[in-house]
């Protein structure tokens, strides 16, 4: 099993969007190791000189990029993995993340949020970073304890959806914003693509279920995954049609679409197909499980595709 680091550089992200016709930066095989390095900001979000912080090399590199109609999420990839197809599933544990910079930022802006008329201005403010104590230290006071995440991982999305955003997460993944997919968790994602086509980016230091004002603390994180490829004829491989996901305590179904009631119907039969899947019980008997034993939680509000996840803790039902 092999073991590679991919930098962050003009030359290894893509900006904004997500699309499964993009060719990979790096192809590996199924049981390899990557280091991925990702990198957030925009050039608005920059902290003035004035403020001390320093901006990672490879943040400054990408900005200097000559003027592209490329903007919004900073995504480090794609990483192909071989023997990858259609209908296969591509399991990612996420082994470990490192703080990249001493410094995020939260902001908001016009017309965006969960509260666009309440706020109908830009604002923002920049965070510094303890990296020995992972904690940050809010400008107007509180200190937080960091929990850092990847708002976006995703696969490359289906070859006839063409060029999309980054900002609304789909059954492919995306901006998913999950802050459960911490380091000791694995995103379990179908398989759209020759190759797979992983990507990942918009690093959050901490956030709170919703994201309400469309921004957590956002910085500069370096990733560790290992990719294993399920074969869509293999006997792991459920034939997923929405994103999964298990940390060390808990099993995660994800409901995804602009209408929150709709993500919230999507989640519980997800959680309704895995709890049949591990026990055999009939939909009946899962779904009233899933109304004794499952949380369910709005994941975000913001991004146009809204997500509600539901939370199965390990050992409840089996």
């Amino acid at each position: 099993m092999a073991l590679y680091f991919l930098n962050a550089s003009p030359e290894t992200v893509q900006r904004g969007a997500l699309d499964g016709n993009l060719p990979p930066v790096l192809t590996v095989k199924s049981g390899d190791t990557v280091i991925v390095e990702c990198v957030s900001g925009s050039p608005r979000a920059m902290p003035a000189p004035e403020l001390g912080f320093e901006v990672p090399r490879a943040l400054q590199a990408i900005l200097d990029m000559p003027a592209t109609n490329m903007s919004g999420h900073i995504l480090t990839g794609p990483v192909a993995i071989r023997g990858a197809e259609p209908g296969d599933m591509l399991e990612v544990k996420i082994e470990k993340i490192d703080l990249g910079a001493a410094w995020g930022y939260c902001a908001f802006h016009s017309g965006t949020g969960s509260l666009p008329e309440e706020f109908p201005y830009g604002h923002i403010s920049h965070i510094s970073i303890d990296l020995k104590r992972r904690s940050c230290a809010l400008p107007w006071g509180p200190e937080l304890s960091l929990s850092p995440f990847f708002g976006i991982m995703a696969v490359g999305p289906r070859l006839e959806y063409g060029r999309l955003s980054s900002k609304e997460p789909r059954e492919f993944g995306g901006n998913l914003d999950n802050k459960e997919l911490t380091a000791g968790s694995t995103l379990y994602l179908p398989v759209w693509v020759s190759g797979a086509n992983f990507v990942v980016g918009d690093g959050h230091g901490v956030q709170g279920d919703g994201e309400v004002c469309v921004n957590a603390l956002e910085m500069c994180l370096t990733g560790t995954f290992k990719f294993i490829l399920h074969k869509g004829d293999g006997p792991n491989n459920p034939r997923l049609r929405f994103p999964r996901a298990e940390t060390p305590t808990h099993y995660i179904s994800m409901g995804l679409n602009a209408d929150l009631n709709l993500a919230a119907k999507q989640a519980v039969r997800e959680m309704i197909e895995f709890i049949g899947e591990r026990t055999g019980w009939s939909r009946a008997e899962a779904y009233k499980s899933c109304s004794l034993a499952v949380d369910f939680r709005v994941t975000q509000n913001v991004n146009g595709e809204k997500g509600v996840h539901g939370m199965l803790q390990k050992g409840i039902l089996f």
